[in-house]
């Protein structure tokens, strides 16, 4: 399997999900930081079979840091950028904004995008391909 011309440091993925209710784990609606750490694995496994046409296998997390909180209802943005290639791995920098929330006290289903986002989670990750 050949590295692609893709596998460059600067590349980014981004993907959007919506945050159900059913992941609430805490009062106020607050959703655990696994949440943001698996949604991390989706955009790396996108950025590797990108770059290697592999899924890759996540190695480990470093400087995991919970910024914000992250509530059901919210609307996510979870980008992973590459910034270091190895000949086996990838050094990947994620980072989740909260780029739309729900607005319960306004209705039942009342939400909105935000104007300013909020950066709730950011990791440095390590994942490995193939040779």
């Amino acid at each position: 399997m050949s590295r692609t011309s893709a596998c460059r440091p600067g590349l980014r993925v981004t993907h959007r999900r919506y945050v159900p209710y059913s992941h609430a784990h805490y009062a106020g609606n607050l959703v655990d930081g696994a949440y943001s750490l698996g949604l991390f694995g989706d955009v790396a496994t996108e950025l590797c079979i990108t770059t290697d046409e592999d899924e890759g296998l996540f190695a480990s997390y470093a400087d995991v840091q919970f910024r914000a909180p992250v509530r059901a209802g919210d609307v996510l943005e979870v980008s992973a950028e590459l910034v270091r290639v190895g000949t086996r791995s990838r050094v990947i920098e994620f980072t989740a904004t909260v780029v739309g929330r729900g607005a319960p006290e306004e209705g039942a289903s009342a939400a909105r995008m935000l104007t300013e986002p909020i950066v709730a989670t950011t990791a440095t990750g390590t994942c490995v391909v193939p040779a």
